[in-house]
């Protein structure tokens, strides 16, 4: 397949770094070397030599005692390659029937071989999307983003009224489980009871379908609730 001329820049290596590192701040403000080396499944040594390098390249800052930040130059870098990331999925569920468990792992290996025409063409062809097929919403060509206000399952009154708007794409199985029980990007539930210290929430489902989930999933599904929406 022609994919155009590939842009002359980073490498795939300083690319995936800067994209996990991305990833982690926006989970928790800074990231640590133990975390990117969990997140790219690479030895703590190495991942240290790396982001040596990346700060010496000015891609990278130094928090003390909290691990590493982007610079102005590493979040665009970081941004580019997760709008990639996130049009190559949303383009293989919607154009080409892949299911949101199997176009993470496709997306990965794509978005370093394809071009940057390719992509917005993809775009333009989806319509401009906002949004992946798991809800994470994806970086304007300018590189902007939405910074959705979004609350884990874990985290909501019973009684409450939500719908679930983001899920990690990261684990096939993970989705394929959360798909099974009717929940997708979308659905609106109530939250009916939960048990304590950390217990499971049960949720009642369009069509007052009953679900248990556990604590552990509900801190990934990522939720608005309904009348606290913003935007």
């Amino acid at each position: 397949m022609n994919t155009g001329t590939k842009k002359p820049g980073y490498s795939r290596s300083t690319e995936d770094y800067l994209k996990a590192i991305y990833e982690l701040e926006s989970l928790g403000g800074s990231a640590q070397t133990s975390a990117i080396a969990e997140v790219l499944d690479i030895a703590p040594p190495s991942v240290s030599g790396m982001v040596k390098r990346l700060s010496e390249s000015g891609l990278l800052e130094h928090v003390p005692y909290r691990g590493v930040q982007l610079t102005r130059a590493g979040r665009r870098t970081a941004l580019k390659m997760v709008r990639r990331h996130r049009i190559l999925e949303t383009y293989l569920t919607s154009k080409l029937g892949y299911d949101w468990d199997s176009v993470h792992d496709e997306a990965e290996r794509l978005e370093h071989a394809v071009s940057d025409e390719l992509i917005e063409r993809m775009a333009m062809a989806l319509g401009n999307p906002r949004y992946d097929p798991h809800g994470a919403p994806i970086p304007t060509k300018d590189g902007e983003i939405e910074e959705p206000d979004l609350v884990p399952l874990a985290d909501v009154p019973v009684g409450k009224t939500v719908e679930l708007r983001m899920v990690s794409d990261k684990d096939s199985e993970r989705l394929r489980f959360i798909a099974s029980l009717g929940l997708r990007v979308g659905v609106v539930f109530e939250t009916m009871a939960r048990q304590p210290f950390r217990g499971p929430i049960t949720i009642r489902l369009p069509g007052s379908k009953i679900q248990v989930v556990g604590n552990e999933l509900a801190q990934l599904l990522y939720c608005v609730i309904r009348g606290q929406e913003v935007g």
